[in-house]
């Protein structure tokens, strides 16, 4: 998929195949499953979605400024050409398939402890949340209205380049915890239910 030119609708059914997905891939997930790393420097499924829930409630404020006309440019905002090429640079960097491995800021990095199961409905409440905002700004002028980086303040990108780099980096790590279930040693599901029979 070409997530640097997807379009708004197409923006806004990726985002829906994110929370059905979510469900699919990972709802029958048990607990054990869900917190298992193939190494210590790995994230584990549960990590991913945990990251994903942080990473996008960054911009929520953003998006919320945006909807209440309180939102202030900056210098960056100004530069010709600068949004356009960050915003293309992000999308593809974070893309699912791009190779270039890249360090989560502290702020979004995962929790290292134990998450719980319930991690996946959250995930999915969540992205209905943030497809609910999206679709809420959906009306603004999201190629004009550019916004900072809620990670780097000199990082600029519009509006619609933030919601093609939200589904593009679901999708990201939606691949990784889909290779964390496919590593040899992810734990089966226990056959002591099938047992009573």
């Amino acid at each position: 998929m070409d997530y640097q030119n997807l379009t708004l609708s197409q923006i806004y059914d990726e985002a829906e195949a994110v929370a059905g997905d979510a469900k699919t891939l990972f709802g029958r997930l048990n607990s054990e499953q869900l917190n298992w790393k193939p190494a210590a420097d790995s994230w584990s499924v549960a990590q991913c979605l945990d990251h994903l829930i942080t990473i996008n409630q960054e911009y929520y404020p953003v998006f919320d400024r945006i909807l209440k006309g309180e939102y202030r440019k900056t210098f960056w905002h100004g530069m010709p050409f600068l949004p356009a090429i960050f915003g293309r640079l992000m999308v593809k960097t974070l893309s699912p398939d791009s190779q270039r491995k890249l360090k989560s800021p502290g702020a979004a990095r995962p929790s290292s402890s134990s998450i719980d199961p319930q991690i996946v409905d959250r995930f999915i409440a969540h992205q209905r949340e943030t497809l609910a905002k999206m679709r809420l700004l959906g009306n603004s002028d999201l190629a004009g209205m550019i916004i900072t980086s809620p990670f780097l303040s000199v990082v600029v990108y519009s509006l619609l380049d933030t919601f093609r780099l939200i589904v593009a980096h679901e999708r990201r790590h939606f691949a990784q915890a889909q290779r964390v279930m496919e590593t040899g040693g992810f734990p089966t599901v226990q056959t002591s239910q099938y047992r009573e029979r």
